[in-house]
């Protein structure tokens, strides 16, 4: 995923503001959409796939504390920058505990701001990236066998193929042959990519017929 990629979204409730910080970051080369509310951004917000948020901490409907909890609520959270007056410090506080990645007290340069996007863009890339990895590595655990997931299980907690086979009741030589065939469909080149290919997936969700 290219920065190129990334939407930087601008929530304000001041018209004025909205459009400054739109127009500057556009000129430096950032994809951007404004919105007039945290509440109008809430209605989108579970769809965005590749962006980054600035956001204003004193809103009418909803304050940028309130708009980054329900955020993490609906497991739509981005890396966010809250934009403060000075005597919002506490809040803006709050907003980090509330995973803001960086608070800019107004007034503030051009430069701090610019700087803080390309932070917060490099952080949505990454993650972006790790969000594409983890689904194709759900997509290839649900082309395995029940059989498959169980043997990869054992694999993953570190078991010999005799105590696998020993556990699920067939032959070390069997045991060969479905670690040869899920290497083979995760795509794995080495136990130790397996490992941290799957690291953070629950395999109890997954598995197929009987193999």
């Amino acid at each position: 995923m290219s920065s190129a990629n990334i939407v930087i979204h601008i929530v304000d409730d001041e018209e004025p503001v909205r459009n400054s910080l739109a127009f500057l970051l556009s000129s430096s080369g950032f994809a951007v959409r404004t919105h007039a509310s945290a509440a109008a951004f809430l209605e989108i917000a579970a769809s965005i796939q590749n962006g980054c948020l600035v956001t204003d901490l004193r809103m009418p409907d909803i304050d940028g504390v309130e708009l980054l909890r329900r955020l993490n609520a609906a497991d739509a959270m981005l890396p966010t920058i809250v934009v403060t007056g000075h005597g919002d410090v506490q809040m803006a506080v709050e907003a980090m505990k509330n995973g803001a990645l960086d608070f800019i007290e107004k007034p503030f340069s051009e430069e701090v701001l610019l700087e803080a996007i390309r932070n917060a863009v490099e952080r949505a890339v990454s993650q972006v990236d790790v969000d594409a990895a983890t689904a194709r590595t759900r997509e290839r655990l649900a082309s395995l066998s029940e059989r498959e997931v169980q043997v990869l299980r054992g694999v993953v907690e570190g078991q010999a193929n005799k105590t696998i086979a020993f556990e699920l009741g067939i032959s070390p030589r069997t045991v060969e042959v479905y670690r040869a065939g899920l290497m083979s469909k995760m795509q794995a080149r080495s136990l130790a990519e397996l490992v941290r290919m799957v690291s953070g997936v629950d395999l109890g969700e997954f598995g197929g017929p009987t193999a």
